[in-house]
């Protein structure tokens, strides 16, 4: 295995990515470009076999990796219908990719490929029992548990975005209430901040195109003292540390590790977070670390590459689609 190279993809509604990364979690090249959604599936995964042979150059690699988002049957290599690629519906990612390039490929859950990576060669790295926490676009998961994925039947364990701390509170797209990704995602920071304004809410938010406001801009604006900002932060970090309340109770990780583009605000983000969850946790859980990830931008691509080590040392088989 040292000798191998993998050929790590990361497929996402927004973007699609490719590297070259050497076991020791060494990235020899990348490339990325806007997902041609679109297109539907048989545009993007021509895409990204593409993406694919351009980072691999003249160098053969020997096995391929594959982090996408669900829900997906990990274990058949069947992408089921995630909700970022309308019109994928139970394609056979991974038997396309094995035609294509010639060489045994391994698919999982895009939260749990970060988690993967995180724990290899990120702030994990070291630890039995970790859990990853993505806040972006949506918000999900990835579980260590005494140094293994927890999978599942069928490689979708782990919908942290989804267990509620509000039975009775705002709706989410699942059918359910309350749901973190609902309210803390950064979709719906966004989302809530417009409709604030929308209302009539004063805000210096109210200068942006409607286009314009983002969570990152959300976060600008607490920094700066905006009042609708900082309510609409505090109440995301209400959510996020209840959230990760539960987490810690459930699985009672070492270290709690959150990534994903809301994380980036940093301190803003990690404190009030670590403080409540540490607060609400039951005393036998307030040991965990509250950290950030570390992996970057590269995260999809690295986290895709651990996804195929990890399978390669576990043998878990792929079954015909």
């Amino acid at each position: 295995m040292a000798d191998q190279l993998i050929l790590a993809l990361d497929i996402g509604g927004t973007k699609v990515a490719a590297g070259l990364v050497r076991p020791d979690g060494t990235l020899l090249a990348d490339a990325r470009e806007p997902t041609r959604v679109a297109g539907g599936p048989d545009v993007v995964i021509d895409q990204l076999v593409a993406l694919g042979r351009t980072v691999a150059g003249n160098r053969t690699p020997t096995v391929i990796g594959v982090g996408c988002g669900g829900p997906l049957d990990a274990r058949r290599g069947i992408v089921q219908q995630p909700l970022n690629l309308p019109g994928w519906f139970d394609v056979p990612l991974v038997g396309r990719l094995e035609a294509a390039f010639g060489l045994p490929a391994y698919l999982d859950n895009d939260a749990n490929a970060a988690a993967l990576g995180e724990h290899r060669w990120g702030a994990g790295r070291g630890t039995r029992n970790m859990v990853y926490l993505t806040v972006s676009t949506g918000i999900g998961g990835g579980v260590i548990a005494d140094g293994r994925l927890l999978w599942g039947e069928t490689g979708n364990a782990a919908e942290l975005g989804h267990v509620s701390v509000a039975y009775d509170g705002w709706p989410c797209v699942c059918g359910r209430r309350g749901c973190p990704e609902a309210l803390a995602s950064g979709t719906n920071i966004a989302a809530r901040a417009r409709a604030a304004l929308a209302a009539g809410e004063p805000s210096s938010l109210s200068q942006l195109t409607e286009d314009a406001i983002t969570a990152e801009r959300v976060t600008e604006a607490v920094r700066q003292g905006d009042a609708l900002a900082t309510r609409i932060w505090d109440e995301t970090t209400a959510v996020l540390g209840n959230a990760v309340a539960n987490v810690l109770n459930t699985f009672e990780p070492e270290v709690l590790v959150i990534g994903g583009g809301v994380s980036r605000a940093g301190d803003l983000l990690f404190e009030p977070v670590r403080n409540l969850a540490l607060q609400l946790a039951l005393p036998p859980q307030r040991h965990a670390r509250i950290v950030p990830a570390e992996l970057g931008d590269q995260t999809g691509v690295l986290g895709a590459a651990a996804v195929a080590i990890d399978r390669q040392e576990t043998r878990e088989p792929v079954e015909a689609a």
